[in-house]
């Protein structure tokens, strides 16, 4: 396998529609879920954002290169704060770009998000399109910013069933941050593991029946080289939010040997100082790939 090579989210409303775009579909405590937003409520985890008692070393060798993440928690906090789902999804894709930003300022090369997975297609309906929508919103808001930050985006996942209004605002967005070369960010979008791996191996078929490739040259390289990451290393670290312990069908080949770092803070809880406890106990680890 290859081994080669802001701060708190701001409230966002619907166009042309106001405050009574959130407020409307709230039957009780619409004050108090719409300051929700805001407002941490008393006695909720902080997760300081200057990092607190985990400070980096100044040696980048120790840094993990690629951090993948698990962004698991919206729709559970915008429960907790009596608002519609959709507004947790709005708070985790802003804490996913400072996540991204601050990766970057420490270090890290590459970070993998998972956005949108094959099986959220199994959401309702009114769920499922309100995020299609907003993957096409936040791009359209974000570009310009990612573009002055250096980012390069890039898009892993199957693009034949999105809606083309998505699939345009992602190739665009690729095509417009192509040259950033601060930190590559990989959006897994309509993504599954299992899917990727199904794909690559028909590719191989095809290949070995147009007589391009003999079954015996297949190796685990052959096999990397016709994934998404193809050319990206494998990730170091694999974060979960939410507190779940599972890995949900995400990169499944590539973190063959990450260190796994789960965390019950909700994904739009998770600060700056949270992504640094991530790292810290990463660099408390050893990692033997097999050996002693």
């Amino acid at each position: 396998m290859s081994r080669s090579g802001g701060g708190r989210p701001d409230v966002w409303f619907p166009k042309g529609r106001g405050v009574t775009a959130l407020v409307k579909p709230l039957r009780t405590n619409s004050l108090r879920a719409l300051f929700g937003l805001l407002v941490r409520r008393p006695g909720e985890r902080a997760g300081a954002d200057d990092g607190g008692d985990h400070p980096l070393p100044a040696d980048r060798a120790s840094l993990p290169r690629h951090v993948a993440i698990i962004m698991d928690g919206n729709g559970r906090w915008a429960t907790g704060r009596g608002l519609p789902r959709l507004a947790g999804h709005r708070a985790g894709a802003d804490r996913a770009e400072d996540i991204v930003r601050a990766a970057a300022e420490m270090g890290i090369e590459v970070v993998t998000l998972y956005v949108f997975s094959t099986e959220n297609w199994k959401r309702p309906a009114d769920e499922v399109g309100g995020l299609m929508n907003l993957l096409v919103e936040m791009f359209e808001r974000k570009l310009d910013s990612l573009i002055d930050f250096g980012a390069c985006i890039r898009v892993i996942g199957a693009r034949d069933n999105l809606p083309p209004a998505v699939v345009r605002a992602l190739t665009r967005v690729e095509e417009a941050t192509r040259a950033g070369n601060r930190i590559l960010a990989n959006l897994a979008i309509n993504y599954g593991g299992r899917d990727e791996l199904v794909r690559a191996a028909r590719r191989l078929a095809e290949e070995v029946s147009r007589g391009d490739l003999r079954p015996g040259e297949i190796d685990s390289d052959t096999v990397e080289a016709r994934l998404y990451t193809a050319g990206v290393p494998d990730p170091d670290l694999l974060i979960r939010t939410g507190g779940e312990m599972r890995v949900s069908n995400f990169l499944l080949w590539q973190i063959a040997y990450a260190e796994i770092y789960v965390t019950p803070v909700l994904w739009p809880d998770f600060t700056r100082g949270e992504l640094r406890k991530a790292i810290h106990e990463y660099q408390r680890r050893t990692r033997r790939f097999g050996a002693i």
